[in-house]
């Protein structure tokens, strides 16, 4: 055989490399993140846009981790100590999980939701009987001089509409006689009154006087003046249920900047929510 001239036999082995290039799949995970991630962009877009502050803050609150977990209550089963992370009846194990109080802080976000509407709704009625009597108050025969002494505001409370005396149009004269503008104006809010169900709040405020006075008369003027306020609007056949409290706060809210100013004497009628 060594003299044979036979060629000999080479194996090559050659090394075959599948997938690669065009042909491979990475691409797809890249383009499912993305689109993800833009699917997930455009709910909060759409989040931020459809939610009031309230909502808005109710939904940090419950992503923000702010209590801690106990070490001993995870999810799971056996040496993990529960059934799962999301289990509310697994995680306070120990009195110290944070998921028990999640249904209690839904229920609040949804109560305060329904606040929010009841809320808006009755400012927009607010805003309605507020535009309505300042409407009277312009079509009645001394309009312009009424409506120098009214100021109208919405507040947590109601709608509240304030008249004040002016340096030469004062609401009383003496003690506590109403005024024909007082009269009018009185008559306009009673109007007003019987075509809603809102109970109503009497406040009467006066100016403060020069303490070298021997008996401050703030007291006796406030008390006198919200008396005579009540029995002008039950007068004006305003129903007498309809009232909810009547108030002498004297000269206790007087403004800071000018206290013993003229447009410290007031009468506050407030449309109560």
């Amino acid at each position: 055989m060594s003299g044979s001239n036979a060629a000999p036999i080479i194996i090559k082995r050659k090394k075959i490399v599948k997938g690669g290039g065009h042909h491979g799949g990475a691409w797809k995970v890249a383009y499912a993140d993305f689109v993800t991630a833009m699917m997930a962009f455009f709910m909060l877009m759409w989040l931020l846009n459809a939610t009031t502050e309230k909502q808005r803050k109710g939904l940090a609150d419950y992503f923000a981790p702010t209590v801690s977990i106990s070490k001993i209550s995870g999810g799971g089963s056996g040496s993990m100590q529960g059934n799962s992370v999301f289990a509310e009846d697994t995680l306070p194990q120990n009195g110290t999980g944070a998921s028990s109080f999640q249904p209690v802080v839904q229920s609040a976000n949804r109560e305060d939701t329904e606040s929010d509407g009841v809320q808006s709704k009755m400012d927009a009625e607010f805003a309605d009987i507020e535009q309505i009597f300042r409407e009277r108050v312009v079509e009645s025969a001394s309009g312009n001089a009424l409506m120098a002494h009214i100021a109208t505001r919405i507040t947590e409370e109601g709608l509240v509409i304030t008249m004040s005396d002016l340096p030469d149009a004062p609401l009383f004269t003496g003690e506590a006689e109403m005024t024909p503008v007082l009269d009018e104006l009185l008559w306009l809010v009673s109007e007003m009154a019987r075509l809603v169900e809102n109970e109503i709040a009497i406040g009467t405020h006066v100016r403060r006087f020069p303490l070298v006075l021997e008996e401050d008369p703030a007291w006796r003027l406030s008390r006198a003046r919200a008396a005579v306020v009540l029995d002008r609007l039950i007068d004006a056949d305003l129903p007498d249920r309809q009232i909810r409290r009547v108030t002498a706060h004297g000269d206790r809210d007087a403004d800071k900047r000018g206290e013993t100013l003229a447009r410290n004497n007031r009468v506050e009628l407030v449309f109560l929510r």
